[in-house]
């Protein structure tokens, strides 16, 4: 034994020294590798075992557990069967031996190593490994270490990972649902045992003033009166020892569930008991015992008391997510659900002592997590299904999830219950749609509750009720979504109010519009606070209190502000009239409250406490014209029903609004307020197009600072967006006029001088403006084409889905700059960050504006783009200019895309050198860069080249097609057609999962819509190379998360010639596959079955796949020079 005891001590030396501090890593990659040799050798496990009896030291026995595991899991098939079974014999026996004094992590992984064996070994070789596990758990001495091993069998058995083969995953399947009937009678039991045994010694409490609370609602949730008297039995205390033989069976269960069905093996007992359990999450007295009662060991008792309620409510979350059900089960659910509200209405119960949100408080945050989950399930899965039940009653529900919703404690689980509440609307909503005729019923039974959830949900995004909560929020940082805090409870909150609004219209309004009536008076209130001092106008509100009290109703009317503009969409459509006085009310408020802000200048005014009312009140004027902004649909409407009757009425509410916008027009005012008047004037030139809107002097005003050369510019955004109104009141078709009215000569000129004036300096410029020579520094061109481009790009995006008169004056306008753009391309080439804009510019023009262009000058500049991207300035641009070269030479790839899918015949002449440029060109420089850059667009040209110009490469004719089986298509250009195939070939070798999956959709689009596997070429030459391709990806799981569409178009492709399949390439393709042995050929072979529907094809895909890989795994692990029979 010297040898195994010098071994042990050598060992533990080289751990201790591995895990020093000191040690270098150069040390420990020595080290690393000599215990890796040493775990290599045959026999290395005799040492182990050896180790692991006569050793404390935690690394030695992980390392020595390691050993094992990576000698069953990998290298078992080539052990001796005399060795296996004295390891299946003596791991057991050491765990048995030792398990009370290993530590737990040790104890689990030794746990693991023979549950491996048996997921090996069971139940040919290993036939007592399940019988020793329920041996173990019926021993009390043994019972804990019978559930960790049970409930490690569930997670290694039940949905094993890919090193065992399809059919060994679905034999053990098969084995341990056989054995759920018994396990679960086996942990029913101990839980009940558990329950029993200690409720008898629990004492009974004094009955209490509130013994009543089982009133009326528990009567009517819990029909039985006995499970109501069940629940209320007090809580047992538990010893240490019974709380964590309760905790191991509830995670048994919890596994347990995750993946067996719903079936009469969960009986009633069990799913009571587990309830018994849940109470624990929700029993405040047991905690405040065990703090009264002071010791620590108390402290944590109550602790692991709560954990019991959270495990317990992962069991039934697990049952509850299942959304399956079989008839015989449904009551089951339903006494579940009685049970789990029964928890709910003691959770939210309401007396003196205690308010609602201080007991939520007390309860541990993971069983309030677990319980909303609860909740969710119930309502998302299980709602429609339960509403039914005559017992059951929903508006009683909504009453406690009401109390549970409002009162709880932290902001994630308040915004959780809104999620519900969402769910809950959206099911009323999809009820009522799918049963009109039912509407009112419906909506009487649940009036009462979304009234309440509307006016509370109201209350608490206001800091007149809820102050200290939303002082709390960030408004600050960022989150993915970029949103702060604020603005997500914000939003989640109205996105409530707007389902309750379209549900119940009139109470949604008749309960917002007061509210923000009273915001309103208070801030309309302001000006006979401004005084005049010697610096400008001044708010002259200085006590702290009155300061505060402002900014929190400053905070609401914002709030409301934007809670208003969400509604716009209620009052448009069939119900405009219906609801037209209300929605004539809420809108002549915000016109009144824009014109308000803008004439006294509130957001320029001095106050006491600047860093905080001065954005106030900036957000107050914003969020008043992103309000009317809201409801720009509703005045397009009244603009259209105005006409019939040329109210005087709309003319002054858009004169007014006007006369509101144009005064922010300027540099002087802040960015926020400024976007939101743009976006507000865009609305209406867009939206709305009343005739008249260009006659008003505002407007006019507009026209003048736009076009004043000495102006000063506003900030690009807002630059872009005051120009892009101006050009669609002159270009945008006004409604229900007719075309002899529309005045397009007068408008053709108008925006013939707007554009003109815009462009005035770019169409100065020269293509000599880069040469050394040049009058003007570079970078200050730069400025001039950036700032022109964007706005006339801006321009023509806007257009290009409006009437052709309109984009024909847009281009008579635009042909100038354009021409000039065209000129100045060429000097530009080697800055890439002006090409790249000009490139934007063409792209939108080619987009909206080609008819306009004309065949002629179109073609002059494809050909320059065609010119001026050699294979040298292609690979600068893609090789040396980073992203920004890249972008260039996507866009000029996606102004190729608009050019091969125009219809007719007018740019086919170009086809062969777009598609010479590609293939020849772009995709060599593009071929073996990992980098995915260009390659996306690229694939998309070709895709749409071959999309849209099929009959380029397949000259299909009539007589043809109608005599499919005789006559076979006529191919041309071939060689390029190859060329493109072999490309999206290759791209399925490349690491870039995004490029795959566009690349098989083309391909899969390609068959669908033109037949690509069934033609001659695709099916002699390319299919079984693809299907290989495809087959290898999977084999490599090197893009998983795409196996379906994977699975799914190999038998698309397959299915062309499925005798083809069966019979040459899938023996041809084991043939080639290395790494398996001849008779495991045969066999993936046998169990591919030769079925032809789709499932069941790709099911045995995806069995070969899962195969071929075990066998790999099996023949890599036998040590070498094994005779394999």
């Amino acid at each position: 034994m010297a040898s195994e005891e010098a071994s042990l001590r050598a060992l533990e030396s080289l751990m201790t020294e591995f895990f020093h501090d000191c040690t270098t890593n150069e040390r420990k990659r020595e080290i690393e590798e000599l215990l890796n040799n040493f775990a290599q050798q045959i026999g290395a496990w005799r040492f182990c075992l050896y180790f692991l009896s006569s050793t404390r030291n935690d690394y030695v026995m992980m390392y020595s557990l390691t050993v094992f595991e990576n000698l069953i899991n990998k290298m078992w098939l080539g052990v001796p069967s005399q060795d296996k079974m004295e390891i299946r014999s003596c791991l057991p026996k050491l765990l048995l031996a030792h398990h009370k004094t290993l530590p737990y992590f040790i104890r689990n992984k030794l746990c693991k190593v023979i549950v491996d064996i048996g997921r090996q070994d069971w139940p040919m070789f290993y036939h007592d490994f399940f019988t020793n596990i329920l041996q173990l758990i019926q021993s009390p001495v043994t019972t804990p270490l019978g559930l960790i091993m049970l409930k490690t069998t569930s997670e290694e058995l039940a949905c094993p990972r890919e090193d065992l083969s399809v059919a060994r995953k679905e034999e053990l399947r098969k084995l341990l649902l056989d054995q759920v009937q018994t396990v679960l009678g086996l942990l029913t039991g101990i839980l009940e045992t558990v329950w029993d045994k200690h409720s008898v010694t629990a004492a009974t409490p004094p009955p209490s003033p509130t013994s009543g609370e089982s009133g009326d609602l528990l009567s009517n949730l819990l029909q039985s009166p006995s499970s109501a008297k069940l629940l209320n039995q007090p809580i047992p205390i538990l010893d240490a020892e019974s709380e964590y033989i309760c905790s191991l069976a509830l995670e048994c269960l919890a596994h347990l569930f995750s993946w067996i069905p719903l079936s009469a093996s969960i009986t009633p007992s069990l799913l009571t008991t587990i309830f018994h359990f849940a109470r624990f999450g929700c029993d405040i007295r047991a905690r405040k015992m065990a703090s009264v009662n002071g010791s620590s060991q108390n402290c944590v008792l109550g602790q692991e008391r709560g954990r019991l309620g959270v495990l317990a409510m992962s069991c039934i979350n697990e049952l509850m997510s299942k959304n399956c059900v079989p008839m015989e089960f449904e009551e089951y659910l339903l006494r579940m659900f009685q049970q789990t509200f029964y928890l709910l209405q003691k959770i939210t119960k309401d007396n003196n002592a205690h308010t609602v949100k201080s007991r939520l408080e007390e309860l541990d945050e993971s069983y309030i997590e677990k319980f909303t989950d609860f909740l969710r399930l119930f309502v998302s899965v299980h709602l429609r299904r339960i509403e039914s039940y005559s017992q059951f009653p929903v508006v009683e529900f909504l009453t406690l999830l009401f109390k549970y919703t409002f009162h709880q404690p932290t902001h994630e689980g308040y915004f959780s219950c809104l999620d519900i509440w969402t769910l809950f609307l959206d099911y009323l909503t999809s009820k009522i749609k799918s049963r009109l005729g039912d509407k009112e019923a419906v909506l009487n039974r649940y009036e009462d509750a979304l009234v309440l959830l509307l006016t509370e949900v109201l209350n608490r995004i206001q800091f007149r009720y809820n102050q200290a909560q939303l002082e709390e929020l960030d408004d600050e940082t960022l989150d993915d979504d970029q949103q702060t805090e604020w603005q997500r409870y914000l939003r989640q909150s109205l996105e409530v109010v707007a389902k309750v609004m379209e549900l119940l219209p009139t109470h949604a309004f008749s309960t917002l519009f007061p509210v923000l009536q009273d915001n309103l008076e208070v801030y309309l209130g302001l000006q006979q606070f401004i005084v005049t001092s010697g610096s400008g106008p001044r708010l002259n509100i200085t006590a702290e209190n009155d300061c505060r009290r402002l900014h929190c109703s400053l905070r609401d009317l914002s709030s409301l502000l934007q809670a208003v503009g969400r509604l716009a969409e209620y009052f448009t459509g069939d119900v405009f009239a219906a609801r037209f006085s209300d929605a004539l009310t809420v809108v002549e408020r915000l016109v009144k409250v824009t014109l308000y802000g803008s004439q006294i200048k509130l957001y320029n005014i001095e106050t006491a406490v600047p860093s905080v009312l001065k954005p106030d009140l900036i957000d107050v004027h914003a969020q008043s014209l992103a309000a009317l902004q809201a409801y720009s649909h509703w005045l397009a409407q009244y603009c259209s029903e105005a006409h019939r009757q040329n109210t005087q009425q709309f003319v002054s509410l858009i004169s007014t609004t006007m006369d509101a916008i144009t005064p922010l027009i300027t540099t002087k005012v802040q960015d926020k307020l400024l976007l939101s008047a743009c976006h507000l004037l865009v609305s209406l030139a867009t939206t709305v197009r009343p005739v008249f809107l260009i006659s008003i002097p505002a407007v006019q005003k507009v026209f003048n600072r736009i076009t004043d050369a000495s102006a000063q510019r506003l900030v690009d955004k807002a630059q872009v967006l005051v120009c892009r109104a101006l050009s669609n009141i002159l270009l945008l078709p006004w409604p229900n006029l007719p075309e002899n009215e529309q005045q397009w000569p007068v408008r053709s000129m108008n925006h013939a001088s707007l554009i003109s004036a815009l462009s005035r300096d770019y169409r100065n410029l020269k293509p000599s403006a880069v040469t050394p020579q040049r009058k003007m520094p570079l970078d200050d061109t730069k400025v001039i084409i950036h700032q022109t481009l964007s706005v006339l790009e801006d321009i023509v995006e806007n257009i290009s889905g409006e009437s052709t008169k309109s984009r024909q004056i847009c281009y008579q306008s635009l042909q100038e700059s354009v021409q000039v753009s065209l000129a100045l391309f060429p000097a530009f080439i080697h800055q890439s960050d002006v090409t790249d804009e000009m490139l934007s510019f063409f792209l939108t023009l080619f987009r909206g504006l080609r008819v306009q262009m004309g065949v002629p000058f179109t073609e002059q500049i494809i050909q320059t783009f065609l010119n001026m991207f050699t294979r040298e300035q292609l690979a600068e641009s893609i090789l040396h200019e980073g992203s920004t070269g890249c972008r260039v030479v996507e866009k000029f790839l996606k102004i190729l895309q608009v050019v091969v899918q125009e219809p007719g015949q007018v740019f086919k002449p170009f086809l062969p050198s777009i598609i010479a440029l590609c293939m020849e060109q772009v995709y060599p420089i593009i071929a073996e860069r990992p980098s995915p850059d260009v390659k996306a667009e690229l694939f998309e040209l070709l895709f749409r080249t071959l999309h849209h110009n099929w009959r380029y490469f397949f000259k299909s004719t009539i007589l043809a097609s109608v005599q499919r089986g005789m006559a076979e298509e006529q191919m041309e250009n071939q060689p390029q057609f190859s060329a493109i195939m072999q490309a999206f070939g290759q791209s399925f070798l490349q690491p870039d999962i995004h490029l795959f999956k566009q690349n098989l959709f083309y391909l899969e689009t390609l068959n669908t819509k033109q037949k690509l596997y069934h033609k001659k070429i695709f099916r002699s030459a390319m299919l079984f190379q693809f299907v290989n391709v495809l087959l290898q990806v999977l084999v490599c799981r090197s893009h998983d998360l795409l196996q379906e569409d994977i699975g799914i178009a190999i038998y698309n492709m397959a299915s062309v010639d499925f005798d083809g399949f069966f019979t040459a390439f899938l023996p041809e393709f084991l043939t080639s596959c290395d790494g398996v042995d001849a008779n495991q050929k045969n066999v993936l072979g046998r169990n591919f079955k030769m079925d032809r529907d789709l499932p069941s094809f790709t099911q045995n895909v995806h069995r070969l796949v899962n195969d071929l890989r075990y066998y790999r795994l099996c023949n890599d692990s036998l040590p070498p020079g094994t005779v394999k029979l």
